[in-house]
């Protein structure tokens, strides 16, 4: 029953520590996608753009999403 006791104690030491290790690496990761797909904006057309602009805006959408639920 001690080593257990010892165990869920490390436990509840790191996990902050990782969930915040979790949590920069998906904003990291999103926002390198947004900014990738940002900058071939200018040498497309008219119609791709429109499909960038919307897909930067679920990105968006879909990174606040994972920070908030990571964050619980």
């Amino acid at each position: 029953m001690p080593f257990i006791v010892i165990i869920e104690f490390i436990s509840n030491i790191i996990q902050p520590g990782t969930l915040s290790i979790r949590l920069s690496a998906n904003i990291t990761a999103g926002h390198l996608l947004i900014t990738l797909l940002g900058r071939t904006g200018p040498s497309l057309s008219f119609f791709i753009i429109n499909i960038l602009i919307i897909t930067q805006i679920l990105l968006l959408v879909l990174e606040t999403a994972v920070s908030i639920i990571q964050s619980l």
